[in-house]
């Protein structure tokens, strides 16, 4: 039988990368024809994983930051074991395949994250090393490690040039994250051709100015190289490491390898033919010899892997069950028994106080009550935890010589810490939150999108939610950052006008296991609003009615936030009209609602509406009809204490009753 050797096996990656490039007839081909060797030596020798159970906890985890090179990833799971077959290679970039262009996590088995936004993989993959580094500091014990595992990333120049990298990446080697392995693929490349003329940095440099560990002028052909590389890296047990590989982008290709033209298209077919001659690779399309295949399948060491922890796990569970009961609670996404009443005593005693603060110390309220039995919450702030008040008492920062925590200073890193959140959330057995001011949602904005792509309960703590933040002016104050929240499909947007309500938008954020919440709340203090037991109740529902009137309303007033005690007021003045007062701290859940409670708060007998919000207004259309008013800010706000602003803008409670007076005359009933 013939030998199998490692240039073979690589080859089998870039035979099915080109081929399956050439009948989508899109992708690229360069980056794993370029990779293969790399990819080759770290899932044969290093990587440990199960494709029998991509899920196994104790798993390495790999993340392709340079995503579009996707046909490298889908390769290696199908020839490894994974249940992604040939007929799916060959459906490359299809609709309803699981091989999608970029990889799409939830699709293919062994997908951990979804990438091609570049240099968020490589963030993701901080976070993911970051939770490998606190479940192993709560749960291990002397001769039980069961947690123990690698997180590789393979990246490349584009990644690199976008700044999230740099967030994420210095953040890292601040915190020195020692099982983190980054591959850079430096193969100066990119789509507008050689990169020296817009990316001459010195990367090794840069990240040694991180504090990395860096292994330089690695030649990604040589499989010897590449593997002392690997093993150096996981030898430096206190910093991440950076393998530097030089590689060819499109190896093989006769006319198009080391060309921006193996990059993003099709070699095309005489090309592909050319490339196979080159690679000496003598079969057709979409054909693997069995022989590669056995020598790729990974499938028993996996199993004999995972086994071998189970057998480890299994002595832990009884020398410890509480943590290992504590450990398996957290991986299943499963909630403490005695959560639900908790969050009853949590929203009791805040009723029973009606305290009127900041919706922001409201947050900071429903943290201490939840923190002491959810130790699956991780947060922190991008360098505005005094002000975001998303430290409580039982928060404990992680250090790189502390890692027992549960709450990290992210620094002035927005879009960094929403994509290490994305990672811890998708690592498993946390529930990361991240505060800092809604104006800044826009440097996070992709990150948050990704959350709700690849279902990620990642919690964002907005805080100085509108105009009402004053003094610091129109580039602090937001003002269409929470419409243009709500437009992200999957977002789960609160804006709370009280503590109790504050608290059950944390409550329903920490009961999510498959979207994303934005959570925003105020600087200014908010009066407490009175409720009977039944509206206590129905807040969860997203939208209910808080202040009534006898019989069907002549106008119903809807607001969120700050603005609901304008309501209030406004409805307690106009004597002579009855209204309807509904406070609707979060519309994505409130349209989930069945169409007779939806009914029941906003009857569609009743034309005559009037919505407010500090903010923008197009989005309240949907609620209040064409026939309906907002009462909104519809330009950038200015630089003055609250009251004032408000007062400049007319976001009051006469011009509330205004709006209401005006419905009155324009519609018939």
């Amino acid at each position: 039988m013939t030998e199998v050797t490692r240039r073979v096996k690589a080859n089998a990656i870039r035979a099915l990368s080109m081929d399956a490039v050439q009948r989508a007839n899109s992708g690229h081909p360069g980056a794993p024809m370029g990779m293969a060797d790399i990819a080759e030596v770290l899932w044969s020798d290093f990587f440990t994983h199960n494709p029998n159970n991509p899920q196994w906890v104790n798993r390495d985890r790999f993340v392709l930051s340079n995503g579009h090179g996707s046909m490298l990833l889908y390769s290696l799971l199908h020839l490894t074991g994974y249940d992604l077959d040939i007929d799916e290679i060959k459906r490359f970039r299809q609709l309803h395949s699981k091989t999608p262009g970029h990889p799409e996590y939830g699709y293919a088995p062994g997908v951990e994250v979804t990438t091609g936004p570049l240099g968020q993989g490589i963030c993701n993959a901080v976070g993911m090393a970051l939770a490998e580094k606190v479940l192993a500091s709560t749960f291990n014990r002397e001769g039980f490690d069961i947690v123990d595992h690698y997180t590789y990333v393979f990246t490349g120049d584009g990644c690199l040039m976008e700044g999230i990298s740099h967030e994420g990446c210095s953040l890292a080697g601040t915190l020195g994250l020692g099982k983190l392995i980054a591959v850079y693929d430096d193969n100066g490349i990119s789509i507008d051709g050689e990169i020296q003329g817009w990316f001459a940095d010195d990367t090794p440099a840069r990240f040694n100015s991180y504090g990395w560990h860096v292994i330089k002028d690695v030649d990604g052909h040589d499989p010897d190289a590449v593997s002392s590389a690997i093993q150096a890296a996981k030898d430096e047990t206190r910093r991440p490491s950076l393998i530097c590989c030089k590689t060819v982008i499109g190896f093989g290709s006769p006319n198009k390898s080391g060309k921006e033209s193996s990059h993003g298209a099709p070699l095309g077919e005489q090309e592909v033919e050319l490339a196979r001659a080159e690679l000496g690779w003598k079969h057709p399309p979409f054909e693997i010899p069995e022989s590669i295949y056995d020598a790729w399948n990974g499938c028993e060491k996996g199993r004999q892997a995972e086994s071998d922890w189970e057998t480890g796990f299994s002595g832990y569970r009884q020398a410890y069950p509480d943590l290992a009961e504590q450990f398996v609670r957290r991986q299943n996404k499963r909630l403490p028994g005695n959560w639900h009443s908790l969050c009853e005593s949590m929203l009791e005693e805040a009723d029973r106080k009606a305290e009127t603060i900041a919706t922001r110390k409201a947050s900071q309220l429903a943290l201490e009550a939840i923190g002491p039995i959810l130790p699956e919450l991780i947060g922190g702030s991008a360098d505005l935890t005094g002000s975001n008040l998303t430290r409580w008492s039982g928060s404990q920062t992680i250090t790189s010589s502390d890692w027992g925590g549960n709450y990290i200073y992210y620094g002035v890193r927005e879009f960094g810490m929403a994509a290490v959140m994305n990672g811890l959330a998708l690592h498993g057995a946390f529930k990361p939150y991240g505060g800092t001011f809604l104006m800044f949602s826009e440097y996070a904005r992709n990150a948050l999108r990704m959350a709700a792509l690849m279902k990620q309960p990642s919690i964002f703590v907005f805080t100085h939610d509108s105009i009402g933040l004053g003094e610091d002016g129109p580039t602090h104050q937001a003002v269409e950052q929470t419409a243009t929240l709500r437009l992200i499909p999957r977002m789960s947007v609160w804006r709370p006008c009280d503590t109790v309500e504050s608290m059950v938008a944390w409550q329903q954020a920490c009961e999510s296991t498959e979207r994303p919440f934005s959570l925003i709340f105020s600087r200014q203090s908010l009066p407490y609003q009175i409720r009977t037991s039944e509206q206590l109740s129905l807040i969860k529902k997203g939208g209910y009615i808080l202040r009534d009137c006898e019989g069907e309303p002549d106008v119903i007033l809807i607001a969120t936030g700050s603005e609901v005690d304008l309501a209030m007021s406004a409805a307690g003045e106009l004597n002579d009209i009855k209204v309807r007062v509904v406070s609707m701290p979060s519309t994505d859940r409130f349209s989930e609602q069945d169409a007779e409670y939806r009914e029941s708060v906003l009857p569609s007998s009743v034309r005559r509406r009037v919505a407010v919000e500090a903010g923008v207004g197009a989005l309240w259309a949907e609620y209040v009809g064409l026939d309906g008013a907002v009462v909104s800010i519809e330009t950038f706000g200015e630089s003055a204490p609250a009251n004032d602003v408000f007062e400049h803008f007319e976001m009051t409670t006469d011009t509330l009753i205004e709006a209401v007076r005006q419905q009155m005359e324009s519609h018939q009933k």
